[in-house]
């Protein structure tokens, strides 16, 4: 596995992979790998002849209030976990090779970019869309794989490389879970004891809310916010930021379930740690 820090050896390694024909996949990560990420990898090398991995904590998504100077780190076993999975390049720059000097360009998207995780994070998705527009023109990948726990950002990444007209086939890839239903997360690293199994509670909420629909055909979305909401508001620790059902193309809630609709939530812990999760509402 080759490790590279700028955009020149980077677009390098790529360019001798083109030429022999190779297929190459992308994808873009923040580190401190868990399962989650390293089934992104595992299905890049699935699909594609090279997989190129980057690791760079982005700090245009963090806003002045969020954990950018503490968000957790693992270089070194970082890069032993791609391996052993067989990615074949880690691009690790740092943020001056990014955005170098005088950088003043931003991607954003209008509608998906409001609302849910967007309310309570202003400007986030912006410096989501930038940093990936920028690693898709270094990498230029065929494929790019992104995981749906962030569900609103795989939808914002699909609509990007649509409307800038990027030739990249975007992969989303399901959420990987602890045994009890916990979506893996870098930030569950911050939990204690007692806030790992008090977070549990929005898996519940929405394994409650997709028994319902699927089981019991109710299609009232009110009627089942409301009883998420009221299971969430239970745990004196966890604070409900949003529980919504929306469309999955347009993202806006609706109040009759039918179609590809899913339930987004997002909840704080002790006011600490941020934590998101969603399920479909469809088989």
């Amino acid at each position: 596995m080759i490790i590279v820090t700028s955009v020149a050896e980077a677009r390098a390694a790529i360019s001798r992979w083109r030429g022999d024909g190779c297929s190459i996949g992308l994808v873009p990560t923040m580190g401190y790998f868990h399962d989650g990420h390293l089934e992104l990898m595992r299905a890049s090398v699935r699909q594609t002849d090279k997989t190129v991995v980057s690791l760079f904590v982005n700090p245009t998504q963090f806003g002045p209030e969020e954990d950018l100077e503490v968000y957790p780190r693992d270089l070194e076993g970082d890069c032993a976990k791609a391996s052993q999975v067989g990615v074949d390049l880690v691009f690790r720059p740092q943020p001056n090779e990014i955005y170098s000097p005088g950088h003043q360009t931003e991607v954003s998207l209008a509608g998906l970019a409001s609302g849910l995780c967007a309310d309570d994070r202003p400007g986030h998705f912006t410096g989501v869309a930038t940093v990936v527009a920028k690693l898709f023109n270094i990498v230029l990948p065929d494929f790019a794989f992104f995981g749906e726990k962030d569900f609103q950002q795989l939808r914002i990444i699909r609509q990007l490389t649509e409307d800038l007209n990027f030739s990249i086939g975007i992969v989303g890839v399901p959420i990987v879970r602890e045994a009890d239903g916990l979506a893996m997360s870098s930030r569950n690293y911050y939990l204690s004891e007692s806030e790992r199994s008090e977070v549990l509670v929005l898996y519940r909420a929405l394994h409650h809310i997709r028994h319902k629909v699927l089981e019991e055909q109710v299609a009232k979305a009110d009627e089942l916010i409301n009883q998420g909401a009221v299971m969430i508001k239970k745990c004196v620790s966890c604070t409900l930021e949003y529980l919504s059902i929306v469309d999955e193309k347009s993202l806006q809630a609706v109040s009759d379930i039918e179609g590809k609709c899913r339930v987004l939530g997002a909840i704080r812990v002790n006011q600490r740690i941020r934590l998101i999760d969603n399920m479909a509402l469809y088989r």
